[in-house]
């Protein structure tokens, strides 16, 4: 939109501009023609999003682990970075799984208003789980309990 909004602005002519009221009264008639913000669109977008920063955790996570393994129990912390990685990657496959769950709800529909919220509210929980469990595997800091 805001791409239609400078290709109008640049088409017109040089000698005269017109006012900035006329440009917004223009945008507001574009918005007014396309109706109101489709939230099922805006939802799975913001997820897709979610779930790829999510694949990249998810990533380090597993390579977290292939390194701990390949290591094996000469690792000072081996015991608990084990169960902690472990833990991080099951709370984030929970989510992905959430994520499916939220992404197929019609958020135009009443009823789905409250398992939407409900199902935000888990994730967030989780969400704060994980990132907790990963912030307690940094401080462990893999390449430096090399016995």
């Amino acid at each position: 939109m805001l791409a239609k909004y400078f290709q109008k602005f640049f088409k017109m002519s040089n000698s005269s501009v017109a006012p900035v009221d006329t440009l917004v009264a223009e945008n507001e008639a574009e918005l007014k023609k396309q109706g109101t913000i489709n939230i099922n669109q805006y939802t799975t977008k913001k997820t897709v999003a979610q779930g790829m920063l999510d694949i990249a955790l998810l990533t380090s996570n597993a390579s977290q682990l292939k390194y701990i393994l390949q290591t094996g129990e000469k690792m000072q912390f081996y015991h608990i970075l084990l169960w902690l990685i472990s833990s991080s990657i099951i709370l984030q496959i929970v989510v992905g799984g959430l994520f499916l769950m939220i992404g197929g709800l019609n958020l135009n529909d009443k009823p789905d208003h409250k398992r939407a919220t409900l199902l935000n509210d888990i994730i967030l929980l989780f969400i704060f789980l994980i990132t907790s469990v990963n912030v307690i595997i940094s401080g462990f800091g893999l390449n430096s309990t090399v016995a």
